[in-house]
């Protein structure tokens, strides 16, 4: 598959199987290509040659970086999180109890239960995460995307997660993640794509990230 903006390749010579219930990292350097893969995973850039199998965009989550992100749209935490129900009830649907029910689990599972009201702009960086991943909770979609999903919040909230992202491929869910710090991949992502505007590396993580891998990456 070949990716890019214009007609000028971004991403090139990349083929790849990711199996169903992986959790897979993405790493590389600035400019390596990372968040152009994560966007055609999401169905929102078409490759200039090659294809995606297996993928339907409307059962993808997608989280883009927070910078690409309005956070000064006037709505409350809830309704903000409610809005994971999109592919349930659709532009002239009706909340039901059982929708409501659902966002107060999600709620309780990252930990923003009793911010219900408040509205998403009073958010910390960190309860700010919690939310999107919450959002992400009620799309119930089997493969989820995540670009930086930690970049800039607290330790605690990174920790927590995490560990959601193993609750969530333990029942059978695709995960794949774009991410920089290297310590945080070995720890907890099990496979590992190395890019640098072409895969340097894919598979185990630990035969990914070796230093003469990194070093290539780098001098590409």
């Amino acid at each position: 598959m070949t990716l890019g903006y214009e007609r000028h390749p971004a991403v090139h010579h990349l083929s790849l199987v990711i199996a169903s219930g992986s959790l897979v990292a993405v790493v590389g350097p600035n400019g390596a290509g990372k968040s152009t893969l994560i966007k055609a995973l999401a169905g929102r850039l078409d490759p200039i040659g090659g294809w995606i199998e297996g993928l339907d965009p409307q059962r993808v989550a997608w989280l883009a970086q927070q910078a690409g992100i309005d956070r000064s749209f006037p709505i409350s935490v809830r309704d903000f999180v409610m809005l994971g129900l999109w592919h349930e009830v659709r532009a002239l649907g009706r909340y039901t109890a059982g929708h409501r029910q659902a966002c107060k689990a999600a709620l309780t599972e990252v930990g923003l239960l009793g911010f219900e009201r408040r509205g998403i702009d009073s958010l910390s960086g960190g309860q700010w995460q919690r939310a999107l991943f919450a959002r992400l909770i009620l799309q119930d979609a089997p493969v989820v995307l995540l670009d930086e999903p930690f970049a800039a919040i607290d330790q605690r909230t990174t920790e927590e997660l995490l560990a959601l992202l193993h609750r969530w491929v333990a029942r059978g869910k695709t995960v794949v993640a774009v991410l920089h710090d290297l310590a945080q991949v070995r720890a907890h992502f099990p496979q590992t794509l190395l890019l640098a505007r072409e895969p340097i590396a894919w598979g185990a993580t630990a035969d990914v990230l070796t230093p003469a891998n990194w070093q290539r990456a780098l001098h590409m």
